[in-house]
C-alpha cells in the first residue's frame, strides 16, 4: 500500500475507526483538564473552553462508534467477540456514555443558568478519563501499537 493512496486509506476495513478515535479522546481529556483548571482558578473562560471541548468530544463519538461497529462487521465479518476485543467494545460503549453524561452535566448547568457547576462532576470526569484511557489502551493492543515486543 502506498502511503498517499487516498482510495486505499478511505476504503480500508478498519482505518477510519483507528484514525477518528483520537479526536474524542483528545477533546474529552483536554475538556476535563480545562474544567479542573477552571474550577481551581475560578475562571469562566476555562469553563467555557471545557464546555466546547466536551461538546465536540461528545459529537465526535458518533462517527467513532459507527466506524468501530463497521470495522467489526467488515474486518471480522461480524463474528462473536471475545477477549480484548470484547472488553474494548464494552469499555468503548461505557466511555461513550460517560462522555455524553459529562457533557450533559455541563449542558444542563448552562441551560439552567447555574452560576457554578455541581461538585460531583469532578470525580465523574476523573473516572471517565480513566475509562477512556483504558479503552484506548486496549484499542492499542488491537491495532498492534501496544503489542508486546
Amino acid at each position: 500500500m502506498h502511503p498517499f493512496d487516498i482510495k486505499a486509506a478511505l476504503l480500508a476495513k478498519h482505518a477510519q475507526h483507528v484514525v477518528l478515535i483520537h479526536f474524542p479522546i483528545a477533546l474529552f481529556i483536554i475538556g476535563v483538564l480545562f474544567d479542573f483548571l477552571g474550577q481551581w482558578k475560578k475562571q469562566r473562560l476555562l469553563a467555557a473552553a471545557a464546555y466546547y471541548n466536551l461538546l465536540a468530544a461528545a459529537i465526535a463519538t458518533i462517527p467513532v462508534v459507527v466506524t468501530g461497529i463497521l470495522a467489526w462487521q467488515f474486518a471480522l465479518e461480524g463474528q462473536r467477540l471475545k477477549g480484548i476485543l470484547l472488553q474494548h467494545l464494552v469499555l468503548g460503549c461505557v466511555s461513550t456514555v460517560m462522555i455524553w453524561f459529562v457533557f450533559w452535566i455541563h449542558f444542563r448547568s448552562r441551560r439552567n443558568n447555574f452560576e457554578t457547576l455541581p461538585g460531583y462532576r469532578l470525580p465523574i470526569e476523573a473516572l471517565a478519563v480513566a475509562v477512556v484511557t483504558l479503552t484506548g489502551h486496549l484499542g492499542g493492543f488491537l491495532s498492534g501499537v501496544n503489542a508486546p515486543s
